[in-house]
């Protein structure tokens, strides 16, 4: 489950921009909030079921987003290369790496 969690939280992070503000409103308050389900029913007045529709279809749709684009994939794999780089990196070429990374 965490995993889940925090790959839905990386997906939104990407591509959040892609949502309307209503699956914006429903991913942040479950995933970065902790708000249950019910919690969310209640503060937008409608059906437990329908906060869960929304937030699966939402985690459907970043999926998509995600296999056609692939922007978590390549900033994963961004990352592994900058690990390995700085296990590699002599003293002239550290900094470079570092500076790199701070661009992430």
């Amino acid at each position: 489950m965490l995993e889940k969690t925090m790959r839905m939280n990386y997906l939104y992070d990407f591509y959040q921009m892609l949502l309307t503000d209503k699956q914006r409103s429903y991913m942040s308050l479950y995933y970065l909030d902790d708000y249950s389900l019910g919690e969310i029913a209640d503060e937008y007045e409608v059906s437990r079921q329908a906060v869960y529709d929304n937030i699966k279809r939402t985690e459907a749709m970043l999926e998509e987003y995600e296999a056609k684009l692939m922007l978590l994939n390549k900033f994963q794999r961004r990352q592994q290369l900058i690990e390995q780089l700085k296990e590699r990196a002599d003293a002239h070429i550290l900094p470079l790496v570092q500076a790199l990374e701070e661009l992430e």
